[in-house]
């Protein structure tokens, strides 16, 4: 049985890195005034942020269903038995239940794993589910591995500015207005797909601090029994630049010295909501080794 593994680049993972890693990639529609770009396709990190912050009409869209059926079929078609695909959450979008209906016409070829996640976490499913595939394992038998290890993960991310949660209807324009006179920055959390307040603290060195606090909790109580080596920690952020990327990332190194660390930038599903200057956090846990 020959399987390919798919994801979308919610996953933090792009075309260039997809290829080398054999996993096939559908890539997320952004919309700029009314004209569609692809995440990592013809759209950079620069010029999303750029539009974004510059006053330009932004949103983001799930791919459309012709064209990922075309790219089932053309899988199918290069030999493939069957595809395991991992969209975003089914709680962020509707891009997962789309796949799933579409998928019926596959007579089970395409199976497509909920597992309720985005960005780093979706990634560790990405890697995992690719190591399974390789050890011969079934669509099916992957689908239901990462199903059930769905709510082995945690994410923080803490927002620089008020604006964009604004924008999205997430908090008023008189708390934006006070968030910022008073520099109070929110701390999220996505426990199982859903993006939840967690905390507010006032500036973003203190949100650094507090998000690795709360990681630091998750291990200790949540992940407790799972050896380091079975944890992925994940660093993202949205239009960092190297600097700052690289000290985040080592802060996390600090705080996790026995696990495998890493960086990525937060997709633009995630940046269209909470804007530039946005830093995010995430740890799971699986039944892949990760070498420190």
């Amino acid at each position: 049985m020959k399987t390919a593994v798919m994801t979308d680049t919610n996953s933090g993972i792009m075309k260039a890195e997809a290829d080398s890693m054999g996993i096939f990639l559908i890539p997320m529609p952004v919309i700029i005034d009314d004209e569609t770009h692809y995440e990592g396709i013809d759209l950079t990190e620069d010029s999303f942020y750029s539009s974004l912050t510059g006053g330009r009409n932004v949103s983001t869209s799930q791919p459309s269903p012709g064209d990922l059926m075309d790219l089932w079929d053309d899988i199918l078609e290069q030999g493939y038995d069957e595809i395991i695909h991992i969209p975003m959450s089914s709680g962020l979008s509707a891009s997962c239940a789309t796949a799933i209906s579409l998928s019926d016409d596959y007579d089970g070829k395409v199976q497509i794993a909920d597992n309720h996640r985005i960005s780093v976490t979706q990634r560790e499913s990405v890697m995992h589910a690719k190591k399974l595939a390789d050890a011969g394992k079934s669509a099916k038998e992957i689908k239901e591995v990462l199903e059930a290890e769905a709510y082995n993960s945690s994410i923080y991310i803490a927002v620089d500015t008020l604006e964009f949660l604004k924008k999205g209807g997430r908090v008023t324009a008189a708390g934006a207005a006070l968030g910022s006179v008073l520099n109070i920055k929110p701390i999220l959390t996505i426990q199982g797909g859903k993006l939840d307040a967690f905390a507010k603290t006032r500036g973003m060195k203190k949100c650094k601090q507090k998000m690795v606090e709360a990681l630091k909790n998750d291990r200790e109580t949540r992940f407790k029994d799972a050896d380091d080596k079975h944890l992925l920690i994940g660093a993202a952020g949205s239009n960092l630049t190297e600097e700052e990327a690289e000290e985040w990332k080592q802060m996390l190194v600090e705080a996790f010295p026995n696990s495998y660390v890493y960086y990525d930038p937060l997709s633009f599903s995630v940046g269209c909501h909470i804007g530039p200057k946005g830093y995010g956090m995430g740890i799971s846990v699986c039944s892949t080794d990760y070498d420190v």
